[in-house]
Parts: structure tokens; C-alpha cells; sequence
């Protein structure tokens, strides 16, 4: 008797055996997809550099590029979020790719709209209240106008303003026409050769009055 209940109990445990290891059969392990594709902005479909790209279901993932490139395995089902500074949080959810061409592999372009904020208007014054503002505008004392400033600016000693004129430098027209003027006398000895001034007498005579004149003396 205790031999065929022996053989009942292992009849029986086997029997559970087979059938746990054929359930474990049937459940298939969920299906891995490697996901890649580009992170752009959603008005000027520019890339968007170092975007966060992670997956919601453990908190893991990856970084774009500098061009918006990235790359993630992710399991079907699986939530995607992307964020960057400045953009809206983006989401996708990866679908089941069976019967497709290549099932495992998938690519996307995810757009991230701006995160525009509208701030309500605010209006700053100087004045605390109306009445000080009244106060404050009866009083003021307004300038004359652009040629009175003037006359009154100019209304001073006259080699102040020849003093003023003659350190002030070249202007950029001034110094375009000397430069063109150069340039068309080079043009003119080109092939040939310039004349020295050390045999011009009239360079001469200038030179002798420059000497007379005190020109070259050390002030």
C-alpha cells in the first residue's frame, strides 16, 4: 500500500511539472525593438542637440547628439519621453512591429514644440501716483530745441573751435579719396618708374621755406 501511494505523489508531481513548464512555454518574453531617429523642433525642424531621451517604465536612457541623433532598446508597450530646455516634453509609445519587414529595428522623427509662456502685461511707472507724476510734469522744464542747443554749444571762443577741428582725424570719405587718388597714380607708372622728388626743384624750394619758416623745429 505505501509503495503505490508513493507512486500516486510522483505520478502527480510530475504531471504538475509538465504542465508549469509548458505554460512557461506558451508565455512569450516581450519583444526588444532598438529605436532610433532624430529629435527636432517642431516650427524649424532643426536638430536639438543633448535632448533628454530615457523611457518611463525604469527611468533609463540616453542623450541626443549634436546633430539630434539617438539610439535606445525599448520593449513594446514601453512609454518614451522627450525633453529638452525650452521645448515640450514629447512622448511615443512603441508599437508592436510584427509582421513588418524588420520587427526589431524602428525609426522616428520626434518634433518638440517651444514652451512659450504669456506673461501678462506690466506696466512700470516712475511715479508712485498720479499726484506726484502732476507734480512732477508741471515742474519740469523743458529744453530748447536741436538749434538753440546748438547756438548755445557753438557760443564760444572761435580758436577753441579751430583747435577742436584740426584734432580731429580724417574722415572714412576723406580717407577713401586719398586712397583712390594713390591707387590711380600707381596705375599711371605702372611698368615704369616713379620720379623722385630728390631731383625736383620745386621739392626743393618747399623744403628750404619749410627751414625758413621754423617748420621743422621741436615745439
Amino acid at each position: 500500500m505505501p509503495s503505490l501511494f508513493r507512486i500516486a505523489m510522483l505520478t502527480a508531481f510530475f504531471a504538475v511539472a509538465h504542465a508549469g513548464l509548458g505554460q512557461s512555454d506558451t508565455v512569450a518574453a516581450p519583444m526588444v525593438v532598438q529605436l532610433t531617429g532624430v529629435v527636432v523642433e517642431g516650427d524649424s525642424l532643426g536638430p536639438v542637440p543633448f535632448a533628454t531621451v530615457y523611457r518611463a517604465r525604469d527611468q533609463r536612457g540616453t542623450i541626443t547628439d549634436e546633430y539630434g541623433f539617438f539610439a535606445i532598446p525599448a520593449r513594446v508597450g514601453d512609454t518614451i519621453r522627450f525633453s529638452a530646455i525650452g521645448l515640450n516634453t514629447g512622448t511615443l509609445v512603441v508599437p508592436d512591429l510584427t509582421g513588418q519587414e524588420m520587427p526589431d529595428r524602428m525609426s522616428v522623427v520626434q518634433p518638440l514644440g517651444r514652451d512659450t509662456v504669456i506673461m501678462d502685461v506690466a506696466r512700470i511707472y516712475p511715479w508712485p501716483s498720479r499726484e506726484r507724476f502732476k507734480e512732477e510734469f508741471m515742474s519740469l522744464r523743458l529744453e530748447a530745441d536741436a538749434r538753440e542747443r546748438a547756438r548755445r554749444n557753438l557760443d564760444f571762443d572761435p580758436m577753441a573751435l579751430y583747435d577742436r577741428m584740426a584734432d580731429m582725424g580724417s574722415s572714412p570719405q576723406e580717407n577713401f579719396r586719398v586712397l583712390q587718388a594713390r591707387q590711380a597714380e600707381m596705375a599711371g607708372y605702372q611698368g615704369g618708374v616713379m620720379p623722385v622728388s630728390l631731383l625736383n626743384p620745386l621739392a626743393w624750394g618747399q623744403f628750404i621755406n619749410a627751414l625758413r619758416n621754423g617748420d621743422y623745429r621741436k615745439r
